[in-house]
C-alpha cells in the first residue's frame, strides 16, 4: 500500500470512528441522533433480549479477539501493520454501527427520576462519563490509539515506536479511566429503560471481562513496571493510593 493510500485509508477510518463516537453518546442518552436506545418500534421480549445480545455480542468479541497479541501476530501476514490499528478501528465503528441500526427498543420503565436536582446530577454525570473517555485517550496518546499516528510517520518515512507506558493524571487514580468513564456514562441516566439497563449491564460485564485479558497482556508485555503499577493503583474504582511495599 502506498504511503498517500494508507495515510487517507487511516484519516477515513478515524473520520468513521469519531462520528460514531459522538452517536454512541447520543444513542445512549437518547438525545439529538434519530435512532437511539428507546425509539422504534417495540419488539416482542425475547425477540429484542436475543437480538440486542447477539449484537452485543458481536461488538464484544471483535473488540477483544481482535485485540490480542496472537491475533494480531496472525492478522498482519495479510494487513499491512501500518494499518492494522486503523483496521481495528474501522471494524469496531462498524459493529456499532450494526449495533445503532438493529437495536430493538425494549422501553418499559426501571426508574424515571422527576427532580430536577437529581435529573441535572444524573445528566451531569453522564457527560462527566464521556469526557472522562475523551480525555483519558490523549493522556495515553489518542492518535496512536486509534491508528493516525502510524500512517502519519509511514507517510512521513519515519519508523513507528510504541508510545509506551503511562502514568499521568487519571491514569494515577485508576489504571483504566476509559473503562471507567464508558460505565459512568452507561450507567447515569434520569430516566432507565429494561434496553438501557440491559445495555448497561452487558457492557459493564463485558468491560470487566475484558480488563482481565488486557491486563495480562499489559503483564506479559511490560512485566515489572506493570506489576509494579497494577499493586499501587486501583483497576477501575478510585481509591486511596496503595503504599509501595518497602
Amino acid at each position: 500500500m502506498t504511503r498517500i493510500l494508507a495515510l487517507l485509508y487511516g484519516v477515513a477510518c478515524y473520520a468513521i470512528f469519531f462520528v460514531t463516537f459522538l452517536y454512541a453518546a447520543g444513542f445512549v442518552g437518547g438525545i439529538v441522533v434519530p435512532k437511539r436506545i428507546d425509539t422504534g418500534a417495540a419488539a416482542p421480549l425475547a425477540e429484542a433480549l436475543i437480538v440486542n445480545l447477539v449484537l452485543l455480542a458481536i461488538f464484544a468479541l471483535q473488540h477483544s479477539v481482535m485485540a490480542r497479541p496472537g491475533f494480531k501476530r496472525w492478522w498482519t501476514q495479510y494487513v499491512p501493520a501500518v494499518i492494522e490499528r486503523s483496521t481495528y478501528v474501522l471494524l469496531s465503528s462498524l459493529a456499532l454501527i450494526l449495533l445503532f441500526w438493529q437495536w430493538r427498543a425494549m422501553p418499559a420503565v426501571i426508574w424515571d427520576v422527576q427532580n430536577e436536582a437529581g435529573r441535572a446530577a444524573l445528566w451531569g454525570l453522564f457527560w462527566l462519563g464521556w469526557v472522562t473517555v475523551l480525555v483519558s485517550t490523549f493522556l495515553i496518546s489518542h492518535f496512536d490509539l486509534f491508528g493516525l499516528r502510524q500512517v502519519w510517520l509511514h507517510f512521513r518515512a519515519q519508523e513507528y515506536a510504541p508510545v509506551g507506558f503511562r502514568k499521568i493524571f487519571l491514569y494515577r487514580f485508576v489504571r483504566h479511566p476509559i473503562m471507567l468513564g464508558f460505565i459512568v456514562a452507561f450507567w447515569a441516566t434520569p430516566h432507565m429503560s429494561v434496553g438501557h439497563l440491559l445495555f448497561a449491564v452487558a457492557t459493564t460485564a463485558y468491560i470487566v471481562i475484558a480488563l482481565q485479558l488486557e491486563e495480562r497482556d499489559l503483564v506479559a508485555s511490560l512485566g515489572v513496571t506493570y506489576e509494579e503499577y497494577r499493586a499501587q493503583v486501583s483497576m477501575i474504582i478510585p481509591l486511596p493510593r496503595r503504599k509501595q511495599r518497602s
